[in-house]
């Protein structure tokens, strides 16, 4: 299935002239790397199933086979002008223990070592899919809703704009701070994960639910949305795009200039003035990757992820969210509205995904019922209530915080009560039985 959909997304880059994630995965294993720190994430997630001694092999390969395609860079004059000149060697190590596992082990060790395999797979893939949604998003939504979004954000008092102001105020440090936080999601969820996962070389099998899965969901599900409700952002719809922070960003995205098809340039300056709202055309190039945030919904999972671990692993989760809320708000990426729906959203793949491990409990279900209407709500009055909730913020606004808040109550009573029962028989034997078959293949 996983495969079928790669391909999917493989044939549709294509048609419009450019490689597929399955080509851009590919290539990485000769060419400078778009992020060789991903990379090595996913390589960090398949030591999960090996040994400390074969972890160390592994790390040393991978690093060895990046230094020799730097010492064949520079011998042949290839300079590294964009991605990373490092990661070449995590993919070809994560790619030989794929061929390891087949030739090399049987049984229960094999399937181990596959899963291992095919969870950073999973995780690149997942990388690469979201820049070919993304890109699909631009070619195929050639209209945004960025004036309905704008004009029911003024319900919650237009936190973009108020928040970016915030961000200006602070300059190039506290720009770049949040960048790069912004910027390292994804390394942060791998840190999560390896928490999580850190005893599965001795227990020989997966937790039941870790932040892997939710994260992947997410990814899967949310550019669903985007083809839906296509958003590109008050920075782009209201201001001058990515050259607003090309003069302090260390990193600046190279991006087409968007800001001529702006409907002014009002971003963070001068809230939106009241109007009636319409689509509006935008260019071909902008994601339209706003509804619903998937940043701030990868960043709540984090947060929920991290509240059974140790004290400093709770207090780093609670900062990615409260930094990577602050970064989509003040760099303009989205509304406020755009996080309510990300944290309903997060909520209700959470307790669904954690429903299913329960053999679908009759609570769990009602909780992912409850949110997935929640969060349709949500969109459709977004779409069509804006006027009525800016001319009533202290009503519509009220109402949206306590629409997320109900949601996360219902979670927090559920999984509160899950906490006090033992996952199902069902769930559990099959775990047991092949831990014991594989004690009797040690005797």
């Amino acid at each position: 299935m996983t495969l079928g959909f790669l391909v999917a997304l493989e044939i549709a880059a294509r048609s419009y002239g450019l490689p597929g994630p399955l080509t851009n995965q590919a290539r990485e294993l000769v060419f400078p790397p778009k992020s060789g720190g991903m990379l090595y994430a996913g390589l960090a997630l398949m030591l999960v199933v090996l040994t400390w001694r074969q972890r160390v092999v592994a790390v040393a390969a991978a690093i060895g086979i990046d230094l020799a395609f730097a010492v064949v860079r520079w011998a042949v004059g290839a300079e590294v002008t964009q991605g990373h000149p490092f990661g070449n060697g995590a993919l070809w190590v994560i790619l030989g223990c794929a061929v390891i596992a087949v030739t090399r082990r049987t049984g229960p060790e094999r399937t181990l070592l596959l899963k291992g395999v095919g969870l950073s797979l999973l995780l690149l893939a997942g990388r690469k899919t979201g820049d070919i949604w993304l890109l699909i998003t631009s070619k195929t939504r050639p209209m945004v809703l960025d004036q309905y979004m704008a004009t029911a954000d003024h319900a919650l008092g237009d936190p973009s704009w108020v928040v970016g102001r915030i961000v200006e105020a602070t300059g190039p440090i506290g720009f770049n701070f949040l960048d790069t936080v912004y910027g390292q999601l994804a390394v942060a969820a791998v840190v999560v994960a390896l928490y999580q996962l850190r005893n599965v070389a001795v227990e020989r099998r997966f937790p039941a639910h870790h932040l892997v899965r939710t994260f992947l969901v997410i990814g899967l599900l949310g550019p669903g949305i985007y083809m839906i409700y296509p958003v590109v952002g008050p920075l782009f719809a209201y201001g001058t795009g990515a050259e607003h922070w090309a003069s302090i960003s260390l990193w600046s995205p190279k991006m087409e200039p968007s800001a001529q098809w702006a409907v002014a340039h009002l971003w963070p300056d001068t809230p939106v003035p009241p109007g009636t709202p319409q689509a509006m055309p935008f260019d071909e190039y902008t994601p339209r990757n706003c509804m619903p945030s998937l940043h701030t919904a990868w960043a709540t999972a984090i947060f929920l992820h991290t509240r059974s671990g140790p004290r400093p692993l709770r207090y780093a989760g609670t900062f990615w969210l409260v930094a990577t809320l602050a970064a989509t708000l003040g760099f303009g990426y989205h509304y406020g509205v755009d996080l309510i729906a990300g944290v309903v959203f997060t909520l209700t793949i959470e307790a669904a995904l954690r429903s299913y491990d329960r053999g679908w409990d009759r609570p769990g279900l009602r909780l992912t019922a409850y949110g997935a209407a929640v969060f349709t709500a949500l969109l459709a009055s977004y779409r069509y209530l804006p006027e009525e909730m800016a001319a009533h913020p202290w009503a519509a606004g009220p109402l949206l915080l306590l629409a997320m808040a109900s949601v996360i109550y219902g979670y927090l009573r559920i999984t509160t009560q899950w906490e006090q029962l033992p996952v199902p028989a069902q769930r559990t034997a099959p775990r047991a039985e092949q831990q014991s078959l594989t004690e009797k293949e040690k005797i």
